[in-house]
């Protein structure tokens, strides 16, 4: 299959490696050092998102927010420029709900179909292939691509019509985000009451507190570790979609807003472009001694 893949950042570029080593024909677009290798697997490096359309029969974008979707789409030179009838523009970024179904009426219209496909994992799931794809969008469309979501993921779910798999992705970026702080919160309860917070995270391993948040973030917590991952300042972008949806569906959502507020709070400090399990910092420093 010839697949186009703009955003070549922390996620993009094992989720790109997959698809080329999967035995894909690869477009690329803003190759830089950190992916220059992508072109050595046998990607093709091209100068803009209107020539990776052109070239390919299904596009991906795996881009940060809502405005960089749009960009890559509708702005000079974007992928809307070199589509063709049949072509397929699948968006696994994670972004609004609602600008999601209005980019894809845009792409439709172009007589092309349109899927957004967010997804969660971090880089790890993406290096190892064991990325959650929650998918929004048609049947047809669905099975299209799922040869190529199986080269990225392992747990495939056709949520629902075409903005779904947004909606899923934000419900998605809510638990973690609140586990990541309820993590946080248990480790620094643990530290101080004078326990070692590395023995109690292994004795809540065996048991109903167990979670994949826990595993992998509370190691990072507890060795400092605070690589991305997936980035704080990412990580608030989706805490406020969902808190912009709540209000618009005229929702409360108590912790989510709460976490929100922390994760503002350690952007300010400094701390957005850490891993999102140094959240612990920031609720750490509201205990100061």
């Amino acid at each position: 299959m010839r697949v186009g893949f703009i955003g070549l950042g922390v996620m993009g570029r094992p989720m790109a490696e997959r698809l080329v080593k999967a035995g894909n024909g690869l477009a690329i677009n803003r190759v830089k050092a950190a992916s220059q290798y992508l072109v050595e697997l046998g990607a093709t490096s091209l100068d803009t998102p209107r020539a990776v359309a052109q070239q390919s029969d299904v596009i991906i974008i795996m881009v940060p927010d809502t405005p960089d979707v749009e960009t890559v789409l509708f702005g000079p030179s974007g992928v809307a420029e070199g589509l063709a009838h049949g072509k397929l523009v699948i968006d696994m970024s994670s972004i609004s709900p609602v600008a999601t179904k209005q980019f894809a009426e845009r792409i439709e219209q172009l007589g092309c179909a349109y899927l957004d496909a967010p997804v969660s994992g971090g880089e790890i799931g993406a290096r190892n292939g064991t990325l959650s794809i929650m998918v929004g969008g048609t049947r047809a469309a669905f099975e299209r691509a799922l040869p190529l979501f199986e080269a990225m993921g392992k747990n495939i779910t056709l949520v629902g019509g075409v903005g779904d798999g947004q909606t899923a992705k934000v419900a998605n970026q809510i638990i973690v985000g609140l586990n990541i702080e309820a993590v946080a919160e248990a480790l620094i309860f643990a530290e101080r009451a004078g326990a070692d917070p590395a023995r109690v995270r292994e004795a809540l391993m065996g048991g109903f507190a167990s979670s994949r948040v826990l595993e992998v973030h509370g190691e990072r917590m507890i060795n400092k570790t605070f690589d991305p991952g997936f980035r704080i300042r990412l990580h608030r972008k989706d805490l406020s979609l969902a808190v912009d949806a709540a209000k618009a569906l005229e929702l409360t959502l108590p912790n989510t807003a709460a976490t929100h507020q922390l994760m503002d709070t350690a952007l300010a400090e400094g701390d957005g472009e850490k891993d999102h399990s140094a959240l612990i910092r920031t609720v750490q420093g509201l205990s100061a001694a």
